[in-house]
């Protein structure tokens, strides 16, 4: 049976396709994923507590650079095969170069619930390979259109760096790793202790916003689709790939894996928003959300999963 999280994505989905009147309010939502974020940082930093060391810094910089080779590898595949115009390509590399906090904590919860050796660090992964992801895939755009790639970078640098995702990320991981699991548990286990609780609810929503996204599905749209069903397990190979060089844990190996198979519906359209108003962000909500996070959730991480035990074996 899938996770029991994944169970209420599969019930929001399900309300949202029999068009039940269930809603969670937006105030809610935006609770939710303020505090899912600021747990995942708290998380990592409290496993970083004591742990820190620059033999770090190779597999860090070896995770941005897969964050960043991603969308320099799409950009051509979303314009000769998919056809979309130049901004819309640039939009989804930056999207699916970037990574959903969601699809990791699915990941994250996976492989707690199978006490899967998970490395301090996992949690800067998604920092490390969402800021440079955009940021290449910006540059794309621009080159393409005949901009000067360091033309106005700086309001992106500003908007990508402190979007609520990141300073929540970042600045959790930062308090976690100064005070560590003893002396901030008055605050940390709150948050840690309701992890489950926060993605359930989290997930509920997601089931919703993704069956909103699928009403009806735009089959004209149909080289989209195709891509962000078949995206996620080759993306995942790559992943896997880099993981396997770094010689990763397996719960480690399995977050970096399920990472690159994800796509961002946070922190990347609220930038690409700003540095490429002619995307369609709807373009990108369709595939990230209606296809690409479920294919994750509901299939994808359970096989990877299997797939990095078959090759441990």
């Amino acid at each position: 049976m899938p996770d029991i999280v994944v169970m209420f994505f599969l019930l929001g989905l399900l309300a949202g396709l029999v068009k039940s009147d269930l809603t969670i309010p937006k105030a809610a939502y935006d609770t939710l994923s303020l505090l899912l974020m600021l747990t995942i940082g708290l998380k990592g930093g409290m496993a970083l507590y004591g742990n820190l060391s620059w033999s770090l810094v190779p597999e860090l910089a070896a995770v941005a650079a897969l964050g960043a080779l991603i969308p320099l590898a799409l950009m051509p595949v979303m314009r000769r095969l998919v056809r979309l115009s130049a901004a819309d390509s640039a939009s989804i590399a930056a999207h699916y170069g970037s990574v959903s906090a969601g699809t990791f904590a699915v990941a994250l919860a996976f492989a707690e619930s199978r006490a899967l050796p998970i490395g301090a660090e996992v949690t800067l992964y998604l920092v490390m390979m969402e800021l440079p992801a955009i940021m290449v895939a910006i540059a794309l755009y621009r080159r393409h259109a005949g901009k000067a790639a360091g033309e106005a970078m700086q309001g992106i640098w500003h908007e990508t760096l402190t979007n609520r995702g990141v300073i929540l990320l970042a600045g959790g991981a930062v308090i976690g790793a100064m005070y560590g699991p003893q002396e901030g548990a008055n605050v940390t286990e709150l948050f840690t202790s309701a992890f489950h609780a926060v993605l359930a609810l989290f997930l509920l929503q997601m089931g919703l916003t993704a069956a909103d996204t699928l009403r009806p599905i735009p089959w004209f749209h149909w080289r989209l689709l195709t891509f962000a069903l078949v995206a996620p397990p080759l993306l995942a190979m790559a992943g896997l790939s880099v993981g396997l060089a770094l010689g990763l844990p397996q719960g480690s190996l399995l977050i970096l894996t399920a990472l690159a198979a994800s796509a961002s519906y946070i922190a990347a359209p609220a930038a690409i928003r700003t540095a490429i108003p002619r995307a369609n962000i709807g373009l990108a909500m369709l595939a990230s959300l209606g296809f690409t996070f479920p294919l994750n959730v509901i299939l994808g991480i359970p096989l990877y999963h299997q797939l990095i035990t078959w090759l441990a074996s």
